[in-house]
């Protein structure tokens, strides 16, 4: 009887573990590799702490420079700590969270509350000094001076002046007016080309390094009069229209005593005259004030809030309204060129959204655009208020419906077939199964970005902006036009609003659309909660 020999299967060899590229990479910067990277990376970082301390110190910002050292300090232990592991990870997220979210959120908050603005930018002890410079006048008895900027034996910069009526010379300090030798200072078709040897004038490239102090070098002669550089070879003697009173803090003018007292908004005034420059400062909730009570605030206030109502929420309804027909009609199994169809309708998608604005700006063009040319007609798309408004919305809609047609292609891949057939089964004709099975089913996915899609179109600035630059002009405003919608207005009240730039007012206007799309947004949240108990 032979006997079967029963032999095991083969083993085979055991794969050596190998860990994966980015575990290695973590490891490679490990141990002493990691401290020297570490050090370094600190060293670069404290650097620049030290640079920007440097400059915070020498501008006397003191808060911020006890914020700056007690941040560095905190990131230095956290790095250089071994009981600070989970820190090391959250450390990088907060500081940018920090410095890109909650620093600008606060600075707009503070700015809302100030009249920053065109003519109210330094502060006021800069701008007693702006006013009292601005105030300068020549008398009609004015002397005037041929000019050269030099520099004593101790390196001080003075004036060498020629008076032009008398050809006498003399070296102005900010001290006073002293006469120099006849004849010692000598002036060519250039300006002053001699002094006497105790000065060296400024030539060359040093010459044109001074205009900042020049700007502010006033030699004072005969009571309150002074001379003042004009540019860099002339000089006249000025006085002042106006007194300032550092007890009274009032500005006197000299011709007709007319007192100018501090109006706490920023500014000198007396009456309705109001001396410029004036100065940053907080006026509390006086701009929020202007847009309920200032006529010429609120009421364009209010038609830009109306419009951009309706702005966002047609072109929420229209795109997803023509996305999801689309969708269900390149839904169908079999068709043919389906996949080009797709392609197609994603294309506006995948262009850039600002080049396809200006291209639909010169397609619109009244004379020149393609539409009307091609359709024989003569409609004023951009500089008609309607018709501009029904451009926005048409070029809003085209650049959104491919994403919600992707939307919708998606939302009806995850409807069950079963649900579809249950409602055939069940007499539901082709209307029915759509209202009470798939678009309920579809919103549970699509609401939430149906929401973001509005608040999106909210602030929608690129179409307003680029399209109709929120023109054409409408009555009652020089700045809001017919089809701005509140961020384009927010952006033309901080760049183009009354004597210049009111940034004030403007953050002002940004918050409150922040808390209306907050609040609408949280209101639509709260109510798709009903669409969960659909699932």
């Amino acid at each position: 009887m032979n006997a079967h020999v029963v032999t095991a299967p083969a083993v085979p060899p055991a794969r050596t573990f190998r860990p994966a590229w980015s575990a290695r990479a973590i490891a490679a910067f490990s141990g002493t590799t990691g401290l020297a990277v570490k050090i370094v990376l600190l060293s670069l970082s404290n650097a620049l702490a030290a640079w920007a301390g440097f400059v915070l110190a020498d501008k006397g910002k003191w808060p911020a420079l006890g914020v700056l050292v007690l941040a560095t300090a905190t990131l230095d232990w956290i790095y250089l700590s071994k009981r600070t592991l989970p820190l090391k990870f959250l450390a990088p997220g907060v500081v940018f969270l920090v410095g890109f979210q909650i620093v600008p959120i606060l600075y707009t908050i503070n700015v809302a509350f100030t009249n920053y603005s065109t003519g109210h930018v330094i502060s006021k002890p800069d701008a007693i000094q702006q006013i009292k410079l601005v105030s300068l006048e020549a008398p009609p008895s004015a002397r005037q001076y041929t000019m050269a900027p030099a520099r004593d034996h101790g390196g001080k910069l003075v004036l060498i002046l020629r008076e032009d009526a008398t050809g006498n010379g003399y070296v102005g300090t900010k001290e006073g007016l002293t006469p120099l030798p006849a004849g010692s200072v000598k002036a060519g078709a250039l300006g002053i080309v001699s002094a006497p040897a105790d000065y060296k004038l400024v030539k060359g490239a040093a010459l044109f390094g001074l205009d900042a102090q020049l700007q502010d070098f006033t030699v004072p002669t005969d009571g309150d009069s002074a001379i003042r550089p004009q540019g860099i070879t002339e000089a006249v003697e000025l006085r002042p229209t106006l007194r300032y009173d550092a007890k009274r803090d009032v500005f006197t003018r000299i011709s007709d005593g007319k007192v100018f007292h501090d109006n706490g908004r920023g500014s000198f005034v007396s009456g309705k005259e109001e001396l410029e420059p004036g100065w940053k400062t907080y006026i509390g909730a006086s701009n929020f004030r202007s847009i309920a009570s200032n006529p010429l605030v609120r009421a364009p206030f209010l038609r830009v809030f109306a419009w951009t109502i309706f702005f966002a929420t047609a072109t929420v309804f229209l795109s997803f309204a023509i996305g999801l027909f689309l969708a269900i009609a390149l839904d169908k199994q079999g068709m043919r060129f389906q996949r080009i169809y797709r392609s197609i309708l994603v294309l506006p998608y995948a262009i850039p959204g600002f080049l396809s604005i200006l291209v639909w700006a010169g397609l619109l063009n009244d004379d020149f655009g393609v539409v009307n040319r091609t359709f024989h007609l003569s409609v004023p798309w951009l500089f008609d208020a309607n018709w501009a408004k029904v451009a926005c919305i048409l070029v809003s809609v085209w650049l959104t419906v491919p994403y919600f047609f992707l939307v919708a292609m998606g939302a009806l891949q995850s409807i069950p077939a079963e649900l579809i057939e249950a409602a055939r089964v069940d007499g539901g004709g082709p209307w029915q199964r759509f209202r009470r099975v798939t678009l309920p089913l579809l919103l549970v996915a699509t609401a939430p970005l149906l929401i973001a899609s509005f608040a999106f179109n909210f602030n929608n600035f690129n179409v307003i902006y680029l399209l109709t630059g929120g023109g054409p002009a409408q009555g009652g405003s020089n700045v809001a036009g017919a089809t701005d919608i509140l961020i384009s207005y927010t952006y033309k009240l901080a760049i183009a609003a009354g004597k210049g730039n009111d940034y004030g007012l403007a953050t002002a206007v940004s918050i409150i659309i922040f808390l209306i799309v907050a609040t609408i947004s949280g209101i639509a949240f709260w109510r798709t909660k009903t669409l969960e108990e659909i699932r």
